[in-house]
């Protein structure tokens, strides 16, 4: 029987997703749930330097996306910062691992929003 590399790829694709292996996001996508139903500009400001309207009143402040200064490292490798570490804090709030508790959880979020987000996010940083 001959095997057929499509196939077999197409099987692989299907595991990776179904395992919750997150896809490479979208910035506009992401643009937009930072700015709109995520509200994070409300904190981490409209570039992402951590100036937010509400930042002055947080202690401590908001992650600077802008200069890539993340603290939590969520899932103990050794790097904060990583993409599995923005999507922890995201679905399961900073709280969680140490961080500010005025960061919320957002298990609202889908894998796409998510994935999206965190593309964003990367994207913000000079």
């Amino acid at each position: 029987m001959k095997k057929h590399p499509v196939i077999v790829l197409s099987v692989f694709t299907g595991i990776l997703t179904l395992s919750g292996v997150a896809s490479a996001g979208d910035t506009a996508a992401g643009k937009a749930v930072y700015d709109g139903k995520g509200a994070c500009a409300g904190c981490h400001g409209t570039t992402g330097a951590g100036d937010g309207a509400a930042a002055a009143a947080l202690n401590p402040k908001p992650a600077s996306f802008a200069a890539g200064a993340f603290r939590l490292d969520t899932d103990g490798d050794g790097k904060a910062g990583t993409d599995a570490d923005i999507g922890n804090v995201i679905r399961n709030g900073a709280a969680k691992f140490g961080g500010n508790a005025a960061m919320p959880a957002r298990a609202d979020f889908s894998d796409d929003e998510v994935a999206s987000l965190i593309a964003y996010i990367h994207s913000l940083k000079k």
